[in-house]
């Protein structure tokens, strides 16, 4: 059986996990959450880098592919992961592209580490868009502890919004946490709007990676 280890500090990974078990029930998922360290994670990519190092290190070699379900580490330390250990399968979580050619106005919801990369500038760069970022720091513990309302929700997007005179038509969630309160933040602005996330492209890399055809959970003869 194929072993996939999913990475995170919070309840995005498990999420992920989740899907993964659902929907590919040939795969053994291995759960590596480090919820003691969840607040250390978000400090610096270098801190981040050196936790999962640590946690990873008696699964490199063991398993079929290791994933990052976390934006930070995924933006900044996947290349260094890949080349130190080239002999390992490794993946991470993209920045979601919006599928449309129309510029729509595009509210970016995410923490203040993953919105100070290099590659979430260049991300927002190449979108060619109207953008505005949220960073929302205290979320992802409020999520994880279960404690983030729906009346906190809708009143910090609004209240945001309204200061910044500013209409989304689409949403980028760059924390996978966020996946969780995924249709608290739709309703907020009602049917129309479009929100992305990174999980269904993980899902089909994870697919190619191992060879799946993805939703299947049969191994792939090509």
């Amino acid at each position: 059986m194929l072993k996939v280890v999913v990475f995170d500090s919070g309840y995005g990974g498990e999420f992920f996990a989740d899907k993964l078990e659902e929907e590919l029930p040939i795969i053994q998922v291995i759960r590596v959450i480090d919820w003691r360290n969840a607040e250390k994670f978000l400090t610096s990519p270098k801190e981040a880098r050196k936790i999962a190092e640590a946690d990873l290190r008696p699964y490199i070699s063991q398993v079929d592919l290791i994933i990052f379900a976390n934006h930070l580490l995924s933006l900044t330390s996947l290349k260094y992961f890949k080349r130190k250990y080239r002999y390992q399968k490794f993946l991470g979580f993209e920045l979601k592209k919006p599928e449309t050619f129309i510029k729509y106005n595009i509210l970016i919801l995410t923490t203040k580490a993953v919105a100070r990369t290099m590659t979430f500038y260049n991300f927002t760069f190449q979108l060619k868009r109207k953008i505005k970022t949220l960073t929302l720091d205290s979320w992802p513990a409020k999520i994880d502890d279960g404690e983030l309302t729906k009346e906190e929700i809708e009143e910090t997007l609004k209240k945001f919004l309204y200061h910044e005179k500013f209409v989304p038509k689409e949403i980028i969630l760059a924390c996978s946490q966020f996946n969780d309160i995924k249709s608290e933040i739709k309703a907020v602005f009602g049917g129309s709007i479009k929100v992305y996330d990174s999980f269904d492209e993980a899902f089909r890399k994870t697919c190619k990676l191992l060879k799946i055809r993805g939703g299947t959970g049969k191994k792939s003869t090509q």
